[in-house]
């Protein structure tokens, strides 16, 4: 399989940058869309249309947990999802320099510009596969372990779990008070225990590694979402 190694900046979406052997992180492979068609917010025809593309324009694409949908790196540095279908996967691999910034990745436009570091540096991992037990953040990993290895860069030393870590910090009882770099805790009415988390990255936004959607992507605390009704907890590190 060929890499690529330069690749120019797309309009819509993200792309590679030089980078060293010993650096290089994989964003994805390169993709070219087959036919005009919609790129959604979930993998569903029925969610939010974030934008239209154009045939024969270049994506940058990863593979879901459905065969019938692939994700796309946007110039956010978060997925959308196009069918399957309408993209043509090439020969080539997407690499970027391990560790830059999601800003630096994309043109201007929609951009992570603006958030606080720690957000800014847990979104550069959008797409890392999801992989229980995993502590990965590049080849595979779960929630507990992305928010002890996200958190750990800001000498947060947090426990593996996600209900050993819901006990460590200072509680957030609002969601108004809710600021970005808090961490989330979540269970189902079923559930005994805690067991999920993620990092809220501010505007009602979460970032989080996600069985369901196979890897680690953004998700919403707005009124009637199903995370909503399922938050428990809050915590900030001092």
């Amino acid at each position: 399989m060929k890499q690529l190694r330069l690749l120019a900046v797309l309009p819509v979406f993200a792309a590679c940058t030089v980078c060293h052997a010993q650096d290089q992180v994989v964003l994805g492979k390169l993709g070219m869309a087959t036919a005009s068609t919609a790129v959604y917010s979930s993998t569903t025809s029925r969610g939010r249309m974030l934008h239209r593309v154009k045939e024969n324009e270049r994506l940058v694409l990863r593979h879901t947990s459905s065969a019938k949908w692939d994700a796309v790196l946007m110039k956010s540095g978060r997925f959308g999802y196009i069918p399957s279908a309408t993209v043509e996967e090439l020969p080539y691999t997407v690499l970027t320099k391990k560790h830059a910034r999601v800003a630096e990745l994309a043109s201007r436009g929609n951009t992570a510009t603006g958030l606080d570091p720690l957000s800014d540096y847990a979104l550069q991992f959008t797409g890392t596969p999801y992989e229980w037990g995993g502590n990965d953040l590049i080849n595979g990993i779960d929630c507990s372990g992305f928010v002890k290895k996200i958190k750990a860069t800001e000498n947060i030393q947090l426990p593996r779990t996600a209900a050993e870590q819901a006990t460590v910090g200072i509680p957030i009882y609002r969601l108004e008070e809710l600021q970005p770099g808090d961490r989330l805790y979540f269970k189902e009415k079923s559930d005994t225990k805690i067991t999920h988390t993620g990092i809220y990255i501010g505007g009602g936004n979460f970032i989080h590694s996600s069985h369901g959607k196979g890897g680690v992507f953004t998700d919403s605390l707005v009124r009637g979402t199903g995370w909503r009704k399922m938050l428990v907890a809050a915590r900030r590190d001092p």
